[in-house]
């Protein structure tokens, strides 16, 4: 019977180690029904810039005319449109100078946070006229999220080219 019996249960504990050993970071395992997107913010922000299908002169903008900014509790207001949203980290890219307006952010969520809430708050709350002459039409105004990053989009140049490239992520 103990010939029997040790056999088995090895093999049984071997199981449980496979089992558990699986990659919960990774977006296509069934373990991890978020999917949330591996990297740091910027990383994510750039192979989001690096896959959208622009034109030649919205690469150049990206390119020379905007930079990233931390959103935290001083501007997350302007940013996002709310203040006391609770997040782990969150960035803005944004025109050093520009004649339209233009903001693409990425939050990534605290775990256990209710993320629908917070996609609801920043779609409610942000401002499509918060930079001085210029503003986007709230047609052109994205809120959506891959797992525990959110991105609001706002934009009249290259929305939809922008937005793949976010959702192409999922892959």
């Amino acid at each position: 019977m103990k010939k029997i019996l040790l056999p088995l249960i090895a093999i049984v504990m071997c199981l449980g180690i496979i089992g558990c050993s699986q990659d919960s970071g990774n977006p296509n395992n069934p373990n991890n029904p978020g999917g949330n997107l591996e990297g740091s913010l910027e990383e994510i922000l750039e192979r989001i810039y690096q896959n959208a299908n622009v034109g030649e002169s919205f690469k150049d903008f990206i390119r020379e005319g905007v930079y990233t900014v931390e959103i935290n509790g001083e501007n997350v207001a302007y940013h996002l449109g709310k203040d006391g949203l609770v997040f782990d980290s969150a960035i803005a890219s944004e025109p050093v100078w520009s004649t339209s307006a233009y903001s693409l952010c990425l939050v990534r969520v605290a775990e256990g946070s209710d993320i629908e809430q917070i996609k609801s708050d920043i779609k409610n709350n942000v401002d499509p006229m918060k930079w001085i002459c210029v503003g986007v039409d709230p047609s052109n105004i994205i809120v959506d999220n891959i797992g525990d990053v959110i991105m609001l989009l706002m934009t009249d140049q290259e929305t939809q080219a922008l937005y793949d490239a976010f959702l192409g992520l999922k892959a």
